[in-house]
């Protein structure tokens, strides 16, 4: 998406300048200004998306958003430029998402269409298409002039290793087709959906996991005789199945969710268990000691390798933090490949499996960046330094590409040169639209029951001569961390472009990291009483808000919140708790209810608090202490958060009479798949927090 400030910001502020000579000639006072252009020209600005690589060259692909218009982008080979390869022109809300390359770079295939959130669910049509969505699986051959062609409705694509075959998932169904021609052919149906797809070594077979619900088991399929099987079944959830190099073996994270009540920490919830193919012999390679990483989390990428020297690679926080471990395929002690206080993001393997290259914020706990470390001993080298923010490494042939960004250049992919000289990749020089960017600044406060707070403060551009207002910045997740720059997330990317718009109209916005969120280690994201359970998070809205108000330039009378999704439910909650402290809000898709069925296995003494604990948590436990105005946004497809819980609020505050404004975007998901829908809920935003707080007053 995009942004923008120069000329129409002078105009604007020309505008303003004019303004007293007009009312003393006896004109009628103007009207506060519409910044809907400038935050059309900031959303429309190209990001990138969904890189990927070739396993044997150095061929990569993406996609870019520019405007709401997706196009897949391919790298032929570093030095040569990048080219489009779909020449999409229209917003219509269409996504491009799942790319995959075969082994060397000549195909390519992707999803076109559906969610990729939610890739089972019936495919959104934000577009309003007449027929309804869509969600098919394209290839194509990556040569000039060739011509596309659609195997058929799923997702998630996967290249065999001769790249002759692409097989693909649609819920249940098991599809492959030949990259060439021909129609995709059913090779199996089984309950539930299918994830982590991937082909053997040899592509004889494909692994697999077959989700059901409360558990989920490995499944193999063998080609040859069409049969299906499935190694090491468990009562567990079962999760990302790799082939051994020489695919005589498998390994898998086999997980158990820990029962409500349960710290995680009391037992051993999760293990790494490997199976023998030839002999079916399967045993625990490494299994989770009770305490501290006892309960399993990953990355958000890849989670389990199988390097060259026969060692597996998975994420643990058995150090308090989210590090990457290693342990002998054939079992023994695993050693951590990342020590320190500071979190990975993502991993993967260098193309030879014998070096471990990860994004992470060692070193800077507010920034990402990309580390190396040799698998064979020596010490960890970090490839891309500076202020920028740098994540998904990935590896093609012997290149190493990323996203990257910073504070004036919006997510973008990048060759990643053995100096550590990051290469952009396309027009992502320095965009005009935002030069006039302030420098958002890491700053830390204390809440009262003493939790550290991590934030991000953008500086008012303008004030006037008194004190200016304020806004707090509250992201969803709510496991997700702000940073002092672009977010390589284009949810976030986007809400990063408002806030600088909005320290260009005259706020001061503080982007917080709330307890729950990531970043910060597993005790910081584990908090004790956070949502349902006490809305402890809320300590570290309430703390921000005190910092603002007690700096001299900030009027405390004009304090506001703004966020989506958890962020919506943590600004409807300050407003309904606090209408005193937080003058106006802006709530997109945010949860305004929490009580829900209890957890299973819960006496029915504990079932009635656990509810009234979730409904005391809630806003609406609040809502007749309610006064200060609020707008509402939501799309009413949404599959995240229930549309209902913005019409059910929408009610509830005008029954009290409280001033409301909502904009609703018909056939909409929660992360809103059109430009269009973008720039109709961060103009309202913009221009609701200008009326109620005064933000552009000169």
């Amino acid at each position: 998406m995009s942004r923008c400030h120069g000329p129409v910001r002078r105009f604007l502020r020309s505008a303003l300048l004019i303004g007293p000579a007009l009312l003393a000639m006896g004109a009628a006072a103007p009207s506060r200004p519409d910044h809907r252009l400038a935050i059309a020209r900031l959303l429309a600005l190209p990001m990138a998306v969904g890189l990927t690589g070739a396993r044997d060259r150095p061929v990569f692909a993406w996609v870019e958003l520019r405007a709401g218009v997706r196009n897949i982008w391919l790298l032929p080979a570093p030095g040569q430029s990048p080219r489009r390869l779909t020449d999409r022109t229209v917003d219509d809300g269409v996504d491009l998402h799942s790319l995959a390359l075969d082994r060397d770079g000549t195909r390519i295939a992707w999803t076109q269409g559906g969610d990729a959130e939610f890739p089972d669910l019936p495919p959104p049509n934000s577009g309003h298409a007449a027929r309804g969505g869509s969600q098919s699986v394209w290839v194509r051959a990556i040569a000039t002039g060739g011509a596309a062609r659609s195997l058929g409705e799923g997702h998630a694509p996967v290249f065999s290793p001769d790249g002759e075959r692409v097989a693909f998932v649609a819920g249940g169904t098991l599809l492959l087709a030949s990259a060439a021609d021909g129609p995709a052919a059913k090779l199996a149906q089984l309950p539930g959906t299918i994830e982590d797809l991937s082909w053997s070594p040899d592509g004889k077979r494909l692994l697999f996991v077959s989700r059901r619900g409360d558990h989920g088991l490995i499944a193999l399929f063998d080609l040859a005789d069409g049969t299906l099987s499935y190694p090491d079944p468990g009562m567990t959830q079962d999760v990302s199945p790799i082939f051994s190099p020489d695919g005589a073996s498998i390994a898998f994270i086999r997980t158990v969710t820990p029962p409500f009540g349960a710290t995680g920490t009391e037992a051993s919830y999760w293990s790494i268990r490997t199976v023998d193919l030839a002999t079916g012999l399967a045993r625990t390679a490494w299994r989770a000691r009770a305490g501290a990483g006892g309960d399993y989390y990953g990355t958000r990428t890849a989670n389990l390798f199988w390097s060259a020297d026969d060692r597996l690679l998975f994420p643990s926080e058995a150090s308090g933090w989210v590090h990457v471990l290693a342990v002998p395929a054939r079992g023994g002690t695993a050693i951590d490949l990342t020590p320190g206080e500071a979190e990975v993001e993502n991993f993967t393997l260098s193309v030879d499996r014998r070096t471990l290259i990860y994004a992470g914020n060692q070193g800077d706990l507010e920034r990402r960046h990309v580390w190396q470390q040799p698998l064979a001993g020596g010490r960890a080298r970090q490839w891309t330094p500076g202020d920028g923010i740098e994540g998904f490494p990935t590896v093609a042939g012997n290149a190493l590409a990323v996203v990257a960004s910073d504070v004036r250049r919006p997510p973008h992919v990048a060759l990643v040169a053995g100096a550590g000289v990051l290469t952009p990749l396309g027009a992502y020089s320095d965009p005009a639209e935002t030069r006039d960017f302030v420098v958002p600044q890491p700053v830390r406060f204390t809440a009262e029951d003493g939790v550290t707070v991590h934030a991000t403060l953008f500086r008012a551009r303008r004030g006037g001569n008194g004190p200016h207002p304020a806004l707090i910045f509250l992201h969803g997740g709510p496991r997700r961390q702000m940073l002092p720059a672009f977010h390589l997330m284009p949810y976030y990317a986007s809400a990063y472009l408002l806030n600088q718009h909005l320290a260009m109209d005259g706020f001061d916005v503080l982007a917080i990291n709330y307890r729950s969120g990531t970043g910060y280690g597993c005790a910081f994201r584990e908090a004790a009483e956070t949502g349902r359970e006490g809305a402890s998070e809320y300590r570290d809205v309430l703390a921000a808000a005190r910092w603002l108000a007690a700096r001299k330039d900030i009027d405390p009378h004009r304090i506001g919140l703004w966020g989506g999704s958890w962020g919506g439910y943590l600004t409807a909650l300050g407003l309904a708790r606090d209408s005193a402290m937080f003058a106006a809000g802006v709530d997109l898709h945010g949860v305004h209810d929490l009580v829900r069925a209890p957890p299973p296995m819960l006496p029915p003494a504990e079932q009635d608090r656990w509810r009234a604990m979730a409904w005391q948590s809630s806003p609406a436990a609040a809502i007749d202490r309610w006064r200060s105005p609020v707008l509402l946004v939501h799309g009413d497809d949404d599959r995240n958060v229930d549309f209902a819980q913005s019409v059910r609020l929408a009610a509830a505050l005008t029954a009290r009479g409280v001033p409301l404004e909502t904009l609703m975007l018909p056939d909409e998901r929660h992360e809103f798949f059109r430009y269009q829908s973008w720039v109709q809920a961060y103009a309202a935003t913009d221009g609701f927090l200008d009326r109620t707080l005064g933000g552009s007053a000169p």
